[in-house]
């Protein structure tokens, strides 16, 4: 018989029944317990969910968060709190369990409605919802990633305001991860960069269990992930057993005590750990046991209470005990940031502010003003205004994935964050787009911090389920795209956005905004910077545009204003067609057309409008086209015809693609003039 061809760190389960696990007289145990048949019961009352890893998972979970984690249940958005992310998000009423064990403001009750209609147990964990959630988890790989990011974010935090006795930024991260979270490719992206950057306050643990909805991880992940950790500069230890609650804490200990690299734990665990059929079998990752199945896992745990929902009295002792610990530490970090505010009352101020969030007053009169009539691409533009806002703002950081002299993130006189120094201010992600949207969604996550991240406009593809999740949060990440058209020409199709405009635009809660020329981009950078809770796009050129007369204050956060007024029809345009729009107006003029322009560079603040605003902008009854380098997918929202490229690009100079692509001043006047025909004008 040939030899079985498995991954070195695997373990082949034989999955015998479980002894029985009788918690009398062990309170861990029966911790443990509670936390498993909870599990159990809540996806059985649901009708949907997924119990195998929660009951697989429960010591794992009860060790750290009553050995190690530094929290306190009764006041969650402690600063120095450790973060702890469940990346593996479907195993939420793991994370459900832990909360309410714990003390958190999380009743019984919303367990018991978990997954249903304005529960506070959602079916996967969501930040904002749920006292104790720190990220939105559940798109694997997305909580690994946010996890680096929690952890840089701490990283910076320590550099800027910790001082020689007096360490006020000083925790941990904790992640729990699945073999599907190490299959996504961001969770490799991640782990690179946190490799590279020797995060050693970052502790992962990995549940090892080897199944998959489909079956057994054998089917498609044979690598040794051990050793690919080890490669990306990681600590790896391994938990054969994560039922020994000693193997485990010993394992945790040693993660938590690695000063200068961070650290991947592999624990070997039985899906659904208890259940005397599906226990280590796809049958118990993503539905209900079954009254039967459930009923006989809680036998061979030893549970002896037959009433769903159950938490046993003896529990309060735990949740008393986690309650006064988590004040009793919070306490004592009050204690010294009181000495720390008293040696150092300014950085403590400052600490108290980017920690609630808010900026400093009168942060926008550093915002830079463009002489008229000058050329100036927008995405200069956007780097003159980060570096003039650099100084007034010192929560801003950021970078870009690789294009910093390209996308213009570059802060000038601030140094680089770099391995064992994270007192710079510029961040370098690397190649590495999608992991670089959802770390900057972890360390906005963390407070304290304003992130931003730069690429080609056409590499939001890559990102976009980060850019998601931040919008989902409400995270006010900004993300800085140029080459946001044709208009950067000869690299062709294949960097030429062309539906990126209509795709992020169908993100909820998420501003895109295209400006027209460099004195609308000082104002989309106030707009995303003032912004609390959703995230901001913003879409730049490479081609120099002319700086157009200084807007109104408030003109780029109303979404669409009038540039030039006309009467017979309105030319709606973003962007670089903005000007498009007021060369043909001029061409109308000569043929006896009036014709309005409105720049519109953000069709969600236009939106969220009152109706009179909107109306004056875009009058009703009046003939209207729009013109954008783009898809023409939701403009007919906002007018009766759109110049719009519903095509991929070409590789050629900028001026020609414009030309071919009909983006020329004579196209748009004819096709107003067609419209105005159309509708029996002039």
């Amino acid at each position: 018989m040939e030899e079985q061809d498995i991954r070195p760190d695997a373990v082949v389960h034989t999955h015998p029944s479980p002894p029985h696990r009788n918690a009398a007289g062990d309170p861990d145990q029966l911790v443990v317990n509670t936390i498993r048949t909870l599990a159990i019961d809540a996806v059985e009352a649901a009708g949907s969910g997924h119990p195998g890893t929660p009951m697989a998972l429960a010591p794992v979970a009860y060790a750290l968060w009553s050995r190690f984690l530094k929290h306190d249940p009764s006041d969650p958005g402690w600063s120095d709190r450790d973060r702890f992310v469940l990346s593996a998000g479907h195993a939420s009423m793991l994370l459900y369990a832990m909360l309410h064990l714990s003390g958190y403001d999380l009743p019984l009750d919303e367990l018991k409605r978990f997954r249903q209609w304005g529960s506070r147990c959602p079916g996967h964990p969501e930040r904002g919802v749920t006292p104790g959630v720190e990220v939105t988890t559940g798109p694997l790989g997305q909580g690994f990633a946010n996890a680096v990011g929690l952890s840089i974010a701490e990283r910076m935090l320590a550099a800027r305001f910790n001082r020689p006795g007096h360490d006020v930024v000083d925790h941990y991260t904790h992640a729990i991860c699945s073999d599907g979270d190490l299959m996504e490719g961001i969770s490799a992206e991640a782990a690179s960069l946190a490799g590279s950057l020797h995060l050693g306050k970052l502790v992962v643990l990995y549940d090892d269990n080897h199944i998959t909805i489909e079956g057994s991880t054998e089917l498609a992940f044979c690598e040794q992930v051990g050793k690919r950790f080890e490669a990306y500069g990681w600590q790896v230890l391994k938990i054969t057993d994560a039922n020994d609650l000693s193997e485990v804490s010993l394992a945790i200990e040693e993660g938590r005590a690695e000063p200068s690299r961070p650290s991947l734990i592999i624990v070997q665990s039985v899906i659904g750990f208890g259940a005397p059929t599906k226990q280590g079998t796809a049958a118990a990752h993503g539905s209900p046991l079954g009254a039967e199945e459930a009923r006989g896992a809680k036998q061979n745990l030893g549970w002896p209470y037959t009433e769903p929902f159950t938490v046993p009295e003896e529990i309060e002792a735990f949740r008393r005990s986690s309650l006064d610990a988590g004040r009793t530490r919070h306490a004592d970090w009050e204690e010294r940031f009181a000495a720390y505010e008293k040696g150092f009352p300014d950085l403590a101020a400052e600490f108290r502010r980017t920690i609630s969030g808010e900026l400093p007053a009168d942060w926008g009169r550093s915002l830079p003003s463009f002489e008229v009539g000058t050329q100036v691409a927008t995405r200069s533009a956007s780097g003159k205004v980060l570096n003039a806002i650099a100084s007034e703002v010192p929560e801003l950081v950021g970078g870009s994935a690789d294009l910093a002299p390209s996308t213009d993130t570059y802060l000038e006189g601030f140094a680089d964050v770099s391995c064992g120094d994270f007192s710079g201010r510029n961040f370098h992600f690397g190649v590495r787009e999608h992991a670089m949207g959802s770390m900057m969604n972890g360390i906005i996550a963390h407070g304290g911090l304003r992130p931003y991240g730069g690429t080609f406009f056409v590499f939001s593809d890559y990102m976009r389920p980060s850019i998601r999740m931040a919008a989902l949060m409400g995270l006010p990440v900004v993300f800085v795209f140029t080459h946001d058209s044709i208009g950067l020409g000869e690299d062709g199709p294949t960097h030429q956005p062309v539906e990126h405009l209509a795709a992020l635009r169908a993100i909820p809660n998420l501003l895109v905004i295209r400006p027209a020329d460099a004195n609308e981009t000082a104002q989309a950078w106030r707009v995303a910077l003032d912004r609390r809770e959703s995230p901001t796009a913003l879409i730049l050129t490479r081609q120099k545009l002319p700086v157009l007369p200084e807007p109104l204050d408030d003109a780029v956060s109303r979404g669409a204003y009038v540039i030039a007024d006309g009467k017979d029809v309105v030319l709606v345009a973003t962007g670089s067609e903005v000007h498009l729009a007021l060369s043909a107006r001029r061409l109308l003029a000569d043929g006896g057309v009036s014709a309005r322009v409105v720049s519109m560079p953000c069709w969600e603040l236009f939106e969220s409008q009152l109706s009179a605003y909107r109306d004056q902008v875009l009058p009703p009854g009046v003939p209207r086209l729009g013109v954008e380098a783009a898809r023409s997918f939701g403009w007919c929202t906002w007018v009766d015809d759109v110049v719009s490229l519903d095509r991929f690009g070409a590789s050629a100079p900028a001026e020609t693609l414009f030309g071919e692509f009909g983006f020329t001043p004579e196209n748009v006047a004819q096709r107003a003039r067609r419209l105005l025909a159309d509708r029996g004008g002039s």
